[in-house]
C-alpha cells in the first residue's frame, strides 16, 4: 500500500515538472494555433459560381475590361465619323460646279439629250445591282439590313423576268452572296476612308458595262445616313441619268456635334446649284453634246464617292450605337455580378460564424 502511494506522488510531480521539453511542446502548440488563426483571418470566401467566389470576381474584372474596350471603340468610331463628314464637305464645291455647268449646257441645247447615251432610256432586259456593305462587323444590323434589301430587290426583278447580276462593294456582302452563288460581275473593297481612286475604279466598271450594252440599267443600293441612331437602306437608279434630276436635285451635309457631352448630328439642306449662264453668241470649241458626254462620267464618279462616304458614315454611326449599348450592358452586368459576389461572401461569413458558434456550444 505504501509503495502504491509513493508511485502516485512521483507521477503527480512529473506532470508539473519544469523541464525544457515540456515548455517546448507548449510553445509549438501555441505557434500552430497562431498560424491557424492567421490563416482563418486571411481565408477567402468559397462556394457559389462553380464552387468559388473568386470566379465571380474574375468575371467582374473581365466584364469591366470589355466595357473599357467597347467605350474606346465608340470614341474611335466618332472620330472617323468626323473625318467622313469633312470628306463630304471637301467634295461639295466640285459637285456644285459640275451641276452648274451641266445645267447650263442642257439649257443651251434646249433640253435635247437624245444623242447622249448615259441620258437615254432603254428597254430594261437586264439590271445590274450595286450593293454597298462594310468590310467589318460590330455595327449592329447595318450589313444585314443592306443584304436583305439587295436580296429582296433581286427576287423582285427576277420575278418580273428581268436578268440580274451584281457588283458588290464590301467584304460582308461578298461573303454572303458568293456562298449562295448569286451572279456576281465584280467585287470591290469598302475601306473606312473612301477616296476618288476607289470610286473611279467602280465607275469605270459600271460605265463599261452600260455602254457596251451588257446591262440596261444600274441600280445603287446603299445606306442613307439619317442620324447617329438611324439610317435607311435606299435604292436609286444610277444609270441612265435623268437630266432633270441632275439639274434640280439639292444636297445636304451633316455635322457631328458633342453638345453637353452627348454626340449629335446637325443636318443642313442645300439647294441645287444655279445653271451656269452661257451666252448665245458663245462658241464652243467642242460640241456641247461631247462636253456633256465628258462631264457625265465625272458626275458618276462623284455620286459613287458620295454614296461610299455616306455608307461609311452610316456604318460608323451604327458601330457607335452598338458599342454604346455594349458598354451599358457591361456596366449593368458588372453591377449584377458585384451584388452576387457580395451575397456569396456574406453567405460564407455567416456559415463560418455558425460553425464557430456550434463548435463552442459543443464544448
Amino acid at each position: 500500500m505504501k509503495l502504491l502511494c509513493l508511485a502516485s506522488l512521483l507521477a503527480s510531480a512529473a506532470a508539473f515538472t519544469t523541464s525544457p521539453a515540456a515548455f517546448n511542446t507548449f510553445s509549438v502548440e501555441r505557434s500552430l494555433n497562431n498560424v491557424e488563426g492567421e490563416a482563418h483571418r486571411t481565408r477567402k470566401a468559397t462556394i457559389v459560381m462553380d464552387g468559388k467566389a473568386n470566379a465571380i470576381r474574375d468575371r467582374i474584372k473581365t466584364v469591366k475590361n470589355t466595357g473599357k474596350i467597347t467605350s474606346a471603340m465608340k470614341l474611335v468610331a466618332a472620330a472617323k465619323v468626323r473625318r467622313a463628314q469633312d470628306a463630304v464637305i471637301a467634295t461639295r464645291p466640285f459637285s456644285e460646279t459640275l451641276q452648274s455647268v451641266f445645267g447650263g449646257l442642257v439649257t443651251r441645247m434646249g433640253g435635247d439629250t437624245a444623242d447622249i447615251p448615259l441620258l437615254t432610256q432603254r428597254e430594261v432586259k437586264k439590271v445590274t445591282l450595286v450593293c454597298i456593305t462594310g468590310d467589318r462587323g460590330l455595327c449592329g444590323g447595318y450589313n444585314s439590313f443592306m443584304i436583305k434589301k439587295t436580296e429582296a430587290r433581286y427576287l423582285e426583278l427576277t420575278g418580273q423576268g428581268i436578268d440580274v447580276d451584281m457588283v458588290l462593294i464590301g467584304k460582308k456582302g461578298e461573303t454572303y452572296f458568293q456562298r449562295r452563288q448569286y451572279p456576281i460581275r465584280a467585287i470591290f473593297p469598302c475601306g473606312q476612308n473612301p477616296n476618288s481612286k476607289e470610286a473611279l475604279k467602280i465607275s469605270e466598271e459600271l460605265l463599261n458595262t452600260y455602254l457596251s450594252g451588257e446591262t440596261d440599267a444600274i441600280e445603287l443600293l446603299y445606306t442613307k445616313f439619317v442620324s447617329l441612331i438611324a439610317s435607311t437602306p435606299s435604292v436609286r437608279t444610277l444609270v441612265p441619268f435623268s437630266a432633270s434630276e441632275i439639274t434640280e436635285k439639292g444636297d445636304e451635309v451633316f455635322q457631328l456635334t458633342s453638345e453637353s457631352g452627348d454626340f449629335g448630328v446637325e443636318r443642313t439642306e442645300l439647294d441645287a446649284a444655279e445653271p451656269q449662264d452661257f451666252p448665245n453668241d458663245m462658241i464652243f470649241e467642242q460640241d456641247p453634246t461631247q462636253i456633256i458626254n465628258s462631264i457625265l462620267p465625272l458626275y458618276l464618279n462623284g455620286q459613287i464617292l458620295r454614296t461610299l462616304q455616306e455608307s461609311v458614315a452610316s456604318e460608323l454611326a451604327a458601330r457607335m450605337q452598338s458599342m454604346q449599348s455594349a458598354s451599358d450592358n457591361a456596366k449593368a452586368l458588372a453591377k449584377d455580378l458585384s451584388m452576387e459576389y457580395n451575397r456569396a461572401r456574406q453567405a460564407a461569413v455567416t456559415q463560418e460564424i455558425l460553425e464557430i458558434v456550434s463548435g463552442a456550444s459543443a464544448l
